[in-house]
């Protein structure tokens, strides 16, 4: 494969003509290294690792980590440590398999630590069985539609991560060097991380109680601004960018320096309790108004940006849900067999794939205590919104690169709550049940993206279809397993839900689960509905609704962070007139930024099990709280300047 190109031709990315065919980089002729002990066991390992990253990064500030385009790098990288340098269709498995984790942590953290927040009792098993049950149907219901959305819509979709993946892939030689800057990142976020988080040598939040200035604003106006030191935050600020990193600190300084202060000057002359508060206003600190009213109004927000996409979603999800019929129609697998490039899993395979699933969901849901009825019921809920849904999101990630899953669980949820509710189960195992169903179903339609992503890039490269369906069961079932082990340690260690471990979406589906089918109003339903009225008026004024909610709901010391991560790209991204320069320096900020998000959020797990087994108590340092918030600052500025420095280490 010596003389490989070094990018896709021009036809990959358009439609093609009459008579014109589509020939990727690896001829369906040939047949290189594809799946080999290589390419499985590096791809286990990447979808290890990312489960981990992504679990901790998406329970402690609501935004998952898009792992396919780290992944490409590192297998491009490692490929140079081997005698036999890895062929890209190998690197296409590796990414293939690793990629699975990030899919599948995002389905599964948007409903499963609800179960927590519900005191419902939570095993091993109930949270890996959710997530490896939805991530296999997200892959089953995409294989019949592979042939018309990858052969016959060619170049109709632009599938945008699947391009950038892939043009990786593809370059391989400068790849080299990005794996090292990635690594390296990695390595510097890990340590400074651990060092704050298992070590204390600094403090992680920064009050700026030890200059004065934050205590006086707290006890002078009941306003707090703070800052979270974690790299893995700043980095992900970095690939949010500028303008959504604004979007989501706006809505924190909403909470945290408009409604915060409100709440105090008008109820802080009552000497009555004011549910869902547990003693007066005027007894309350900043975080207390914010946990007990605030944060209501911001979960009120996150639910209504859901809905309001689902509603202008409905014209794209008829659209979808007839052209994926038209697709699997038109399916054409055993016709061609005989060519390696369109060889797919067996459509009687995939039928038998789905029933052996709908049965073990349904002994799930008996095992719960739920009667025949009620299983078979939240059976056909799980397997007919997946289906109908993972048309929708496949075709949103192949037409904007984004997948609108949190409105499509949120609906998934009413749907079912109201339906089981009316089958006479409500309380614990009726929000079980529910919620169970919600995470098949987020999880099915997490994967179905990120697998339709994977596709196309085995399009355009070449690979052999059948082989990245086969291996994608194997990076779900992995991430499964490492995304249950993970949640429930960090559950075990931190309150999911609290300040520490917001659970943002989780947090907003168990207020919403609760109020539809708890004993008592979960909702303070006057806060709740300010929250969808202030979704509502943000769509109206043309700002994103849900960037803005999630921060209203995360602590203000969160999205500081982020707005730093924002703020480092925006100068980067002006650190030179030459636009060419800029392109690079842009680039190489990301993979920092990446590598920080990884290296950072592995720490997070690495900390989580070192004070889970005490041993903190032998490892960190002690010597004030005002010589640690100061020593903190200091770190924290200088890991902006390192981020920065870094990042545009191109000349120009």
């Amino acid at each position: 494969m010596s003389d490989q190109p070094t990018r896709l031709p021009p036809e990959a990315y358009r439609e093609l003509k009459e008579g014109e065919t589509f020939h990727p980089i690896v001829p369906a002729s040939e047949s290189p290294f594809e799946i080999t002990m290589r390419s499985v066991v590096i791809g286990v390992i990447m979808a290890m690792l990312f489960s981990l990253a992504s679990a901790y990064l998406a329970l402690k500030t609501g935004q998952g980590m898009e792992a396919a385009i780290p992944i490409a790098i590192i297998a491009i990288g490692i490929a140079n440590i081997f005698a036999r340098r890895s062929t890209i269709l190998e690197n296409v498995i590796i990414q293939s398999i690793g990629a699975a984790s990030s899919a599948v942590v995002a389905g599964a953290v948007f409903t499963i630590p609800a179960l927590y927040m519900l005191d419902i009792e939570v095993t091993f098993w109930h949270i890996f069985l959710t997530a490896f049950f939805g991530g296999c149907l997200g892959v089953l219901f995409l294989i019949p539609l592979r042939d018309y959305l990858m052969v016959k819509e060619h170049g109709k979709l632009p599938f945008p991560e699947a391009m950038a993946t892939t043009e990786i892939l593809v370059a391989g030689e400068s790849a080299g060097q990005q794996a090292k800057t990635l690594a390296w990142a990695a390595l510097v976020a890990f340590i400074f991380d651990l060092c704050i988080l298992s070590f204390t040598l600094w403090k992680e939040v920064i009050t700026f109680h030890s200059v004065g200035v934050g205590r006086w604003i707290e006890n002078k106006f009941s306003m707090a601004f703070r800052i979270d030191g974690l790299s893995a935050i700043i980095g992900l600020g970095y690939i949010v960018g500028i303008k959504y990193a604004s979007i989501i600190a706006a809505g924190s300084f909403l909470s945290f320096l408009v409604l915060i202060p409100l709440v105090k000057f008008v109820g802080g002359g009552l000497d009555m309790i004011i549910p869902p508060g547990d003693v007066p206003i005027s007894q309350m600190s900043v975080d207390d108004i914010f946990v007990n009213y605030v944060r209501l109004i911001g979960i009120g927000g996150i639910a209504g940006a859901g809905l309001m996409g689902i509603i202008k979603s409905i014209p794209s999800i008829g659209k979808s849900f007839a052209l994926g019929i038209k697709g699997i129609a038109a399916s054409r697998h055993e016709e061609h067999d005989d060519v390696r490039t369109e060889r797919d899993i067996h459509m009687r395979d995939v039928l038998i794939g789905v029933a052996a699933i709908a049965l073990c969901l349904w002994l799930f849901f008996r095992g719960g205590v739920a009667t025949s009825l009620v299983a078979t019921v939240g059976v056909l809920l799980a397997l007919g919104i997946s289906f109908l849904f993972t048309l929708v999101a496949a075709r949103a990630i192949g037409l904007i690169g984004t997948n609108p899953v949190s409105g499509m669980t949120l609906t998934t949820l009413i749907i079912t709550s109201v339906i089981l509710t009316r089958l006479g189960l409500s309380g614990k195992p009726g929000m079980f049940i529910a919620l169970i169903v919600g995470g098949v179903v987020c999880t099915a339609l997490a994967t179905a993206g990120a697998f339709a992503t994977d596709l196309k890039i085995g399009r355009w490269i070449g690979a052999t279809p059948k082989n990245q369906q086969m291996y994608k069961f194997l990076g779900v079932f992995v991430s499964a397993v490492f995304c249950a082990l993970v949640m429930m340690l960090l559950a075990n260690t931190y309150t999911l839900g609290s300040m520490e471990m917001p659970a943002p979406q989780a947090s907003a589906m168990k207020e919403i689960i609760f109020g539809l089918m708890g004993p008592e109003a979960g909702v303070q339903w006057i806060l709740f509905s300010f929250g969808v009225i202030i979704s509502v008026i943000l769509w109206m004024a043309g700002v994103p609704a849900l960037a803005f909610a999630l921060g209203m709901y995360l602590p203000i010391q969160l999205n500081t962070a982020v707005l730093l991560g924002g703020v480092i790209a925006w100068f980067v991204s002006r650190s030179s007139r030459d636009a060419g320069v800029v392109k690079e320096r842009k680039e190489r900020g990301i993979l920092v930024a990446s590598g920080f998000i990884a290296g950072g959020s592995i720490a997070g797990v690495v900390a989580a099990v070192i004070a889970a087994t005490g041993w903190y108590k032998f490892i960190s340092v002690s010597y004030g709280e005002s010589a640690s918030e100061i020593v903190g600052i200091i770190m924290i500025a200088a890991l902006a300047v390192f981020m920065y420095q870094y990042s545009k280490r191109v000349k120009g």
